[in-house]
């Protein structure tokens, strides 16, 4: 019988996309696959190391999977991913619960890993950071069978003051335009109809490759892919949101009316202190031009509170940009101060209190704006991928909703089921916070 394996993954749908891949190759190499974890034999939990919050998710998640080696049949617990890729030296001699390390440029090597500590080796396996995804590497999807991720790059070179992930994971690597559309066509044959593009900054895609920024092409090409419905776009940078971009967002009915663009912050002073380029004025124009040519578009962000230096008055810059803005998606998080980033270093550090209280704040807004909006499509028909049932009703997403991090559609249907994977006409008749409510239109 085969040795069974079982496998966590935190952290951002990049860090799943490794999980996946690293599930192939187990696969691959005879191991069996299980969701069940008091039945696993191996045990590896592929971790985030982003900021503090993540990095504590991953100790405490570590220490509580490292229980089923006194209470279920795991032999080998087994850490990759960031933390394992930032923190090696730590790990081994802190976490005596753990049998190996596999650190993220490693993870084609993770059955080799596997059987050199069933053998009784205690496995460092971290070298540079960021694997490579050149050619097509096996892969097991752990999302439903209509949705996918697809990782066009690997690292980051945008290197903004707070962030670790060119530590974590290195420069940007753009995948060549040929192995992501032939995995493109690849998961539409295993029955995905929506396919989410992610990288660390996707429209940055092609710069290191091919000198220049080669998104446009590459959405061209998989808008040609047949079986897609949907094409999704994820963490967008504003500085390579190009005249080019815009004009194929808008061209094809594949590509959903919807766009990730995090922006971070609208105070000038705290953007240039964030290293991040692009002024508050240019935001403004970026957004309305994206809005002009996009009717319908749905837009979502991520702002930070409690920079270094952050004042009430930037903190209320932020506010307004909020308001005028009116993002209908928007993910708000606290400034954490990560080793090794230059914004660790920086004077007038602000005290968590303050980070908490404006965090709350601008929480409040964005729940505002977001029912405000929700309010505004009551009466109006959404196409909705449905994903399952919930008691009587069903769930789904519109194009305006990315799986995990916004809302749902809850939707009543008389007649025949309806299957998960399914597009429906649903006609919104209430609005929440989050979520519409609606019936089968």
């Amino acid at each position: 019988m085969s040795l069974r394996v079982g496998m966590i993954s935190l952290g951002c749908p990049k860090n799943l996309v490794d999980a996946e891949i690293m599930l192939g190759h187990l696969r691959e190499a005879g191991f069996a696959i299980t969701a069940h974890l008091e039945e696993a034999e191996v045990i590896i939990v592929n971790t985030c190391g982003f900021i503090t919050p993540a990095k504590e998710e991953s100790i405490e998640e570590i220490l509580r999977l490292a229980r089923y080696k006194e209470d279920g049949r795991c032999r080998v617990l087994l850490v990759a991913g960031c933390l394992a890729q930032r923190y090696p030296g730590e790990l081994m001699e802190e976490m005596p619960e753990v049998d190996g390390l596999l650190g993220t440029g490693m993870i084609h090597q993770v059955a080799r890993a596997v059987q050199r500590a069933l053998a009784g080796e205690r496995v460092l396996a971290v070298g540079d950071p960021g694997c490579s995804y050149e050619g097509a590497a096996p892969r097991l999807r752990a999302t439903p069978r209509y949705t996918a991720y697809l990782k066009i790059a690997e690292g980051c070179s945008n290197c903004c003051t707070y962030c670790a992930i060119p530590l974590i994971r290195g420069p940007y690597r753009s995948r060549p335009l040929e192995d992501v559309v032939a995995e493109a066509r690849k998961l539409a044959a295993e029955g995905a109809r929506e396919i989410i593009l992610v990288a660390q900054d996707t429209t940055r895609y092609g710069l290191d490759l091919y000198g220049q920024r080669s998104l446009p092409r590459l959405l061209k090409e998989l808008t040609e892919v047949p079986g897609i419905t949907w094409l999704r776009l994820m963490y967008c940078h504003p500085e390579g949101i190009t005249e080019e971009l815009i004009e194929v967002l808008s061209s094809s009915p594949k590509i959903c009316r919807y766009i990730d663009l995090p922006l971070q912050h609208a105070s000038p002073a705290v953007l240039e202190r964030m290293g991040r380029g692009a002024t508050a004025g240019r935001l403004r124009e970026i957004i309305g031009q994206l809005r002009e040519a996009i009717p319908g578009l749905v837009m979502r962000t991520t702002f930070m509170v409690g920079f270094p230096g952050e004042r009430e008055e930037d903190f209320q810059q932020l506010c307004d940009f909020m308001r005028e803005m009116r993002f209908e998606r928007a993910g708000l998080f606290k400034y954490s101060a990560e080793e090794g980033t230059p914004a660790a270093a920086l004077p007038d550090q602000v005290p968590e209190e303050v980070k908490e209280e404006r965090y709350h704040r601008a929480m409040s807004l964005q729940r505002q704006i977001s029912l405000a909006y929700h309010r505004s499509l009551v009466g109006t028909s959404r196409l909705v991928l449905v994903e399952g049932r919930r008691g009587r009703r069903y769930v789904g997403r519109s194009e305006g909703d990315a799986p995990e991090v916004d809302g749902r559609v809850i939707f009543s249907a008389h007649g025949s089921p309806l299957s998960p994977g399914e597009f429906v006409k649903v006609k919104i008749t209430r609005a929440r916070e989050y979520d519409l409510v609606g019936e089968l239109a």
